[in-house]
């Protein structure tokens, strides 16, 4: 009986297991990493952009995403969509095509790769010969035109890849074409670009690297005009009257040419035609080229490239003119690629907005709007534009606070076109968000953004910028968008990417926000801590700092880092949104490596390797001060933390130790063997503290010498007993890196005289865990077993009060176990071991709610944990017991590791690069993830008279294999009816034999 009710009781936790966790890596927010490609359907509404990870992302209107990735590990070097079809083509680098579609499934569209192919030549043949320069799909979307760098151009049937070998046109076809001189002064090179004409689809144009130019009958199979232009070919295109065709030039130049012309002619009326428009001096080449006419007007002329190359070679311009207007839009990275958005017909659409993909980012310009400003993206925000240092996520964000930060965003804004996102495709089919939930991320630069992190898109609110506070090299009239009068080229900066900060020391470490209360407090790497409040209005006031010495006093040790920031005297003037406070400068300037913030109580705390604080942000003074500093702890004297941020950043310091230490070994020849062992001896200490390869190995003590042990981990406020199991007090813990729990016990006057009366804080208890591991997190669990809920929770009726008549529990949770005390004895009462041998590590731990999918008001609290095998793990509440574990980041992405974040909800984000979050979701009931559709566009076939015939006997061909696959199926059915019937007949003799 035993048996079967402990199997019985296992069963039914199997099955509220799969009713509360389930693993889903729902989807990637931000902004591709090395873009690689750019495409778009101007009849789909629909953007994509390939990788050179082989990954494909299409994006419509907003919540419409769909991602695909290559097999093979090879970068997408161009995207184009199929006319008239849901579907597109990619060209990897190493020369396969793949055909994509968006397939309806269950109400919804996903995206399928339904073919590969590769070009193959005759045998013996060069490789060069079916290696694909340019990619042209047909307007009749039924052939992809294929240049090669061997000159030729093979047609292929889409979407089955069939190769057209009697419609190739093979280069002694075109050469033995091209009139004599021209041939004998250069050979024609690869295909560089292939375009089609606009109002005749029987017509293309081949260009060739050297310069010729080709129009081609698809119909007579036929060369119908030379073009032959002298300098090297980068780009043609196509007008949209078909009468003029445009080529630009590695020399900076362009050229316009008439269709139509005789052969000869050309060349003498080059001069006239040709046009550089940055020269006299030697001018980059112009990359590309678009010429769009306008309903009333001169049409729009648009180049990449083209600039002088000795004074702005380095420029990433796109140039754009307009009747008198004449703008070199000047991007912060290297562009990919571009294109126009019209907002009507090929035929008759006015040039409406302009997409540029550069290397870090997609910037939209209005081009229909006095001035060209740019319009705001509700998707692909860089959010690198300075680097991410840290995260934060507030999950059910109150109305009220909701529409304050956004209307502060707002204001921000006003430089932003008021028109509305241009890409629209597709349908958004996900029901709305069920709550609102913010993503908070601390940059390099000293600024906060705040992130709509509610549904798929992950939308840009307000951005707070912590650098006004300080004296900074900024220049306070530096404007992005600022030009010169009669400046030239005309320069106007565009784009939000910035890689450089000013002062690396306004880095962002740590974030706290209280949702209820409207605070928000934000620690640097200089020891800063800042304390802001919401303020719907501008305010000027000046900002004083209040200094914590951290070293109490303690004799013999010297700071050799960075020095503090230097604080404003003069009054600032802070627009509306969150605005300073009080500010906190720690001594020494350390990273700030812990954070808590208590708004009920007014206390903010906060940790560096030298200690932690209690600041009393209401009265401005410091409640408790205590040193965790090991003596014996001379690399925590050294400077910033940041080894655990990024291999890069991580290395970098490294080797410019390395590269004082053998600056020193010229000047000291005496200790050179010594100080250069040194140096090396703290590279290995640092890269195994980054822990490229986890190493095989048990749990053992470690030395109280180790670097870094009183290094503040983690802060906790709670209300809890301390002294006796009757008298409950409000309380902070403290873990540090050498395995040591501090407990301090907070006497808070009563509210009327709260304002008035001093905090005081008293140490209480001292933990010190037997192997020394440093601590992760530490939980307070009421008499329910139930974590204690956030600060003014309770009093917003979000929570039910905690019970104050049973024992609390402690759980602290170190990188190696989790283990729970009774308080207020702190008695080890249990403990969960979360492996013993491969190594794992404790690197992130939070508390989160699992409700189950089945029944509404049933739910868990768990803690879901993060290890240094990028493993996730679910262990219930109050019992430690492991409930479920996934691998969710690969074990070598450390900075993935290190950026993760959890929420309060059962899902997470972390870096899959500088530029990207991953979401995934360890719930069922709480998972957000895109449900879209994009249907096919209605299309009615050209007239026969311009359309090219993809040649008769094919056509026949396809239809006898139609005819012949039909008859095929139908014996197949006929064979399926036959055997029902037989089945039928059985089992009635059966029948009536029974």
């Amino acid at each position: 009986m035993k048996r079967l009710r402990r199997h019985g009781q296992e069963s039914q936790r199997e099955r509220i297991k799969q009713e509360l966790f389930q693993f889903n890596k729902a989807m990637e927010h931000g902004f591709p990493h090395q873009p690689s490609a750019l495409g778009y359907s101007a009849s789909l509404q629909l953007l994509a952009i390939g990788t050179r990870s082989g990954a494909i992302k299409l994006y419509g209107a907003p919540g419409v995403e769909f991602m695909g990735l290559h097999e093979e590990n090879a970068a997408v070097t161009q995207v184009h969509f199929l006319p008239h079809q849901a579907g597109l083509v990619t060209l990897l680098d190493d020369n396969s095509l793949h055909m994509w579609t968006l397939r309806a499934h269950k109400g919804q569209s996903e995206l399928l790769e339904i073919g590969r192919f590769t070009l193959t030549g005759p045998p013996g043949a060069s490789p060069s010969v079916t290696s694909v320069t340019a990619v042209l799909p047909h307007s009749s979307g039924e052939l992809l035109l294929l240049g090669t760098e061997g000159g030729h151009v093979f047609i292929v049937e889409v979407p089955g890849f069939r190769e057209l070998e009697e419609r190739n046109i093979s280069l002694d076809q075109v050469a033995n074409s091209v009139p004599e001189d021209y041939i004998g002064r250069r050979n024609l090179e690869h295909v560089e670009a292939l375009q089609e004409n606009p109002v005749n689809p029987d017509q293309i144009v081949i260009g060739y690297g050297r310069g010729l130019m080709v129009i081609w009958d698809l119909e007579k199979l036929c060369a119908t005009q030379h073009i032959p232009a002298t300098q090297q070919l980068e780009s043609v295109w196509w007008t949209d009257d078909g009468k003029y065709i445009l080529s630009s030039h590695s020399d900076g130049s362009y050229c316009r040419w008439m269709v139509g012309g005789e052969d000869g002619n050309e060349e003498e009326e080059e001069e006239e035609k040709s046009d550089i428009p940055y020269g006299h001096f030697p001018c980059k080449a112009i990359s590309k080229i678009v010429q769009l006419p306008t309903k009333e007007g001169p049409p729009f002329l648009l180049f990449s490239g083209g600039m002088p190359r000795a004074s702005y070679g380095d420029r990433h311009c796109i140039t754009v003119i307009h009747s008198k207007t004449h703008v070199a839009l000047d991007f912060t990275s290297r562009i990919i690629d571009f294109f126009v958005i019209k907002d009507g017909p090929r035929s008759a659409g006015e040039p409406s907005a302009l997409v540029v993909l550069v290397e870090e980012e997609l910037v939209i310009i209005d081009l229909q709007t006095e001035g060209w400003p740019v319009i705001q993206t509700p998707y692909l925000v860089p959010l690198h534009s300075s680097a991410i240092t840290c995260s934060h996520h507030v999950s059910a964000i109150p109305l009220k606070l909701w529409e304050r930060v956004i209307a502060a965003g707002d204001l921000q804004n006003t430089h932003y076109s008021k028109k509305p996102w241009p890409i629209t495709g597709g349908q958004n089919l996900a029901s709305d968000p069920p709550q609102r939930d913010l993503l908070l991320t601390g940059h390099e630069d000293g600024t906060v953004r705040f992130w709509d992190a509610s549904g798929v898109c992950l939308y840009p609110m307000y951005k707070l910028s912590t650098s006004a506070v300080f004296h900074t090299d900024t220049d306070p009239n530096d404007n992005m968008n600022q030009s010169t009068e009669g400046e030239w080229p005309p320069f106007r900066k565009v784009g939000c990417f910035d890689p450089y900060s000013d002062d690396p020391r306004l880095g962002i470490q740590k974030i706290h926000l209280c949702k209820y209360s409207g605070y928000l407090t934000v620690a640097g790497t200089a020891g800063q801590i800042l304390v802001l409040e919401l303020n719907d209005e501008a305010a000027e006031h000046t900002i004083e700092a209040k200094v914590v010495d951290l070293l109490q006093g303690q004799e013999g040790f010297r700071w050799k880092g960075h020095t503090r920031l230097d604080v404003r005297e003069d009054p600032v003037l802070f627009p509306p949104g969150f605005q300073p406070l009080a500010l906190v400068q720690c001594q020494p300037p350390a990273v700030v490596t812990a954070l808590t913030l208590h708004s009920e109580w007014k206390l903010v705390a906060f940790g560096t390797s030298h200690g932690f604080a209690v600041y009393d942000y209401q009265q401005k003074n410091n409640i408790l001060i205590k040193c965790t500093l090991n003596p014996s702890d001379q690399l925590a004297m050294e400077g910033p933390l940041s080894r655990v941020k990024s291999i890069k950043k991580s290395l970098r310091q490294s080797f410019r130790r390395i590269r004082r230490s053998r600056v020193s070994l010229r000047k000291h020849h005496v200790n050179n063997a010594a100080k250069l062992q040194d140096a090396n001896a703290r590279l290995e200490a640092e890269l195994a503290e980054m822990e490229l390869a986890p190493v095989q190995r048990k749990i053992e003590a470690r030395s109280s010498d180790d670097s870094f042990t009183g290094l503040v981990r983690t802060l906790y406020f709670a209300d809890t007993f301390l002294s006796d199991s009757s008298h409950n007090t409000p309380s902070l813990w403290a873990g540090t890196n050498g395995g040591c729990v501090f407990a301090y016990m907070l006497r808070l006057p009563s509210v009327e005289h709260r304002a008035d009366e001093p905090i005081t804080a008293q140490p209480a208890k001292e933990i010190q865990l037997m192997h020394r591991a440093p601590i992760v997190g530490i939980v307070v669990l009421d008499g329910h077993g139930a974590p204690l809920p956030e600060p003014l929770e309770v009093a917003h009726d979000l929570a039910r009060s905690p019970d104050m008549h049973g024992s609390h529990h402690l759980l602290v949770i170190s990188e190696e176990q989790f283990k729970v005390f009774t308080l207020p004895k702190v008695s080890a009462k249990m403990k969960l071991k979360l492996t013993a041998v491969d190594g794992s590590r404790v690197r992130r731990a939070g508390v989160a709610w699992f409700g189950s999918n089945r029944t509404e008001d049933y739910g868990e609290s768990g803690l879901m944990v993060l290890t240094n095998q990028g493993d996730v793990h679910v262990v219930s509440l109050p019992g430690v017991k492991l409930q479920v574990h996934y691998n969710c980041i690969r074990r070598e992405d450390v900075s993935g590791i290190a950026s993760c974040v959890f929420t309060k909800h059962g899902q997470g984000f972390y870096l899959i690069s500088p530029s990207e979050f991953e979401r995934f979701s360890l719930s069922t009931r709480n998972l957000v993830e895109p449900h879209c559709l994009v249907e096919a566009p209605q299309y009615s076939a050209p007239s026969t008279q311009h359309r090219p015939h993809a040649n008769k006997a094919s056509s026949a061909q396809r239809n006898a294999r139609h005819e012949s696959e039909d008859a095929e199926v139908l014996q197949e059915i006929q064979k399926s009816l036959e055997a029902d019937q037989m089945l039928f007949s059985e089992n009635n003799v059966k029948s009536a034999l029974a």
